[in-house]
């Protein structure tokens, strides 16, 4: 004869699949914490500097957090195409020119989230935005009559200017893209050209001219400048040692499983893709301490990026296509380890008005 089951067995049967339930949707679509006290603890507030003051640069780090001798080779330095000038004139109210100094500083601008789940959002404490499309599931799997693995990703691109929101900087030059709060941006499950190929062709056709052998041979000039922390703007179609930039979609192989090199790549590629849509602006310059202007290609040396998910870079910055080798390692793991975030640190000129 069977035992009756009691309540309390129950109650305690309920809580298990209860319990198992919300680890496989935290699986599935994990909380980066974002909003938790790892806003404090993860996020790398040594890489604001250096800074660029008047022409000088000021560094208040102490000498074994700057990065030399170790996996950071090179990510602290100021950007080659930097303002160089000590004073600058821009127009104030009424286009009256206003006379100041020039500021230059790294500063955390976007946060941009790549995930296999479409619309999980782990940024936003690992809720769907809205209800997913099986055909924009992600992940790696292997091609057909082929033995590489292709790899897709959804990305979602906000606005972090965090020194803004916790009032460390007063200045509106100084805030190239008017954004002073935390904003979602753009989303890639809206955009046709992400898991399109063949759309993203249509709509960038230059990349017949960079989506070659020729073309991304060359890539290894930008690989090793990158991995010394300078990477060269005039080779925009390339990301380093993360591989070529076109075309401007969530596919790329070939690959292990989800990497930081293969997330930090398709990362670069969204930020390409903004900006030649004009949706993202230059900073760096002489020219743009008055504000940041529209660039239709990415100006790499004015990025820089540090890993908030699943592992938290909070030592040192890297510049785009620097070598996941120096920095990349038990920065992926299986399951929720492959949804990765990351904060894109942009170089900022400005005119500091007197």
């Amino acid at each position: 004869m069977t035992k009756p089951v009691t309540w309390l067995e129950l109650v305690l049967l309920c809580a298990c699949l209860c319990s198992s339930q919300a680890r496989a949707a935290d699986a599935l679509c994990p909380d980066a914490e974002l909003w938790s006290g790892k806003l404090i603890t993860d996020i790398c507030w040594g890489c604001l500097f250096p800074i660029r003051l008047a022409g000088g640069v000021l560094d208040f780090r102490a000498p074994q957090s700057k990065g030399s001798g170790d996996s950071s080779v090179g990510d602290d330095l100021v950007p080659s195409s930097a303002a160089s000038n000590v004073y600058c004139v821009c127009d104030g109210k009424e286009l009256i020119p206003e006379v100041g100094m020039t500021m230059g500083y790294w500063g955390p601008a976007r946060v941009v989230e790549l995930v296999p789940n479409p619309w999980c959002a782990p940024t936003l404490g690992g809720t769907k935005i809205n209800q997913s499309n099986v055909r924009l599931w992600g992940g790696s799997s292997p091609v057909v009559y082929d033995t590489d693995e292709i790899v897709f990703l959804n990305y979602h691109y906000y606005a972090f200017p965090i020194y803004v929101m916790l009032d460390l900087f007063w200045e509106d030059r100084c805030f190239a893209d008017g954004y002073k709060d935390f904003d979602l941006l753009y989303v890639s499950e809206l955009d046709p050209t992400w898991n399109n190929d063949e759309l993203a062709f249509f709509t960038n056709p230059e990349v017949v001219l960079f989506a070659n052998p020729v073309a991304l041979a060359a890539c290894s000039v930008d690989a090793v400048a990158a991995s010394a922390g300078r990477p060269i703007d005039e080779m925009f179609w390339c990301a380093g040692a993360w591989g070529g930039i076109y075309p401007l979609s969530g596919h790329t192989h070939p690959g292990e499983g989800i990497a930081p090199r293969q997330t930090s790549l398709l990362m670069t590629r969204a930020t390409a893709a903004l900006h030649r849509r004009g949706l993202a602006h230059k900073t760096v310059g002489d020219d743009y301490v008055c504000g940041g202007t529209i660039s239709p290609f990415i100006p790499k040396s004015q990025y820089a990026t540090t890993m908030f998910y699943p592992v938290a870079d909070t030592q040192s910055k890297h510049a785009i296509g620097e070598s996941d080798l120096l920095w990349g390692a038990g920065h992926s793991y299986p399951g929720s380890g492959e949804y990765h975030v990351y904060i894109l640190w942009r170089w900022t000129d400005c005119c500091l008005g007197f």
